[in-house]
């Protein structure tokens, strides 16, 4: 990295260039190996000192955390399966990390175990955590905290030209303002025009990132939902594809099984899987980006 290229952007303070990977803490890690699997994602790696899996597939990284210590503890049932952190891939990792606590982000506590990295991160949504992930040349943060499953490829093909689109958040009822001030303020995120949306979920407010690379959705409890259990967190992952029908296909060729009614239905806009056991789903949008190095 030259000095050069630490210098952040005025509009990208962070240096953002995409999702490095999202993190799923469970209790049930077979069953959501399997769904990923399902996916088109693969097992190519797991933690050296904990009983963590990372599974890839393009450009995409997915965690999943099985450390007994990765769901929050309460006084309430755990959901046995959370999309617990989102990694953003940035310039240069201690530098987005220090500006993000200057504009007033909350720090975590990392523990970095031997031969761990300690990755910087900041608190985001619910228990949620926002990391920071640099890369200098070949080097990754893989190479130092996972070892290579035997057999396994490294960078498995995408399914359809799959990648990271976005992540959808729920919000509390009237907390729009305060999660954009919090994107805006930290990271330099934008809010579309209203009425512009994508998929087949329009709804909530959308933020577009500084490297225009992904999206976040804000939603808030539907109205006359009283009785719904509703809570702040990340609730799900957006997958794009330049041809979401081709992907539809092939991905119902896996065994994934997508919501056939309306106003969902799978359409050449974009696709929304059924909810699968842990509370896990997953959607399609039509993309012409082009997916992050992998």
């Amino acid at each position: 990295m030259t000095s050069q290229d630490s210098i952040p952007e005025p509009n990208n303070p962070l240096g953002i260039d995409g999702i490095e990977f999202v993190e799923y803490a469970t209790s049930q890690p077979l069953a959501l190996g399997a769904l990923l699997e399902q996916m088109g994602f693969v097992a190519t790696a797991r933690h050296r000192s904990r009983e963590v899996t990372l599974y890839r597939q393009g450009s995409m990284n997915v965690i999943v955390n099985a450390d007994p210590r990765a769901l929050p503890q309460s006084g309430t049932e755990p959901q046995s399966t959370l999309l617990s952190a989102i990694a953003l891939r940035v310039r240069d990792a201690a530098a987005a990390y220090q500006h993000a606590i200057d504009q007033g982000a909350w720090a975590i506590q990392t523990r970095a175990g031997a031969m761990e990295l300690n990755i910087p991160g900041i608190h985001g949504v619910g228990d949620s955590i926002i990391y920071f992930v640099d890369r200098f040349r070949d080097f990754s943060i893989y190479d130092v905290d996972f070892k290579p499953i035997a057999n396994a490829p490294a960078h498995p093909p995408a399914v359809s030209g799959m990648h990271f689109f976005g992540v959808v958040q729920a919000i509390d009822a009237g907390r729009a303002p305060e999660w954009i001030d919090f994107y805006a303020q930290l990271m330099d995120f934008h809010v579309l025009p209203e009425g512009q949306y994508f998929g087949v979920v329009p709804k909530g407010t959308l933020l577009v990132s500084p490297c225009h690379r992904f999206y976040l959705q804000l939603v808030e409890p539907p109205e006359g939902a009283g009785g719904l259990q509703w809570g702040e967190q990340l609730i799900r992952v957006a997958f794009g594809a330049p041809d979401v029908e081709a992907a539809t296909r092939a991905l119902k060729q896996r065994g994934i099984v997508f919501i056939d009614r309306e106003p969902v239905q799978p359409n050449a806009k974009g696709a929304l899987t059924q909810l699968y056991k842990g509370g896990v789903s997953f959607e399609l949008v039509v993309s012409h980006l082009q997916p992050e190095a992998a």
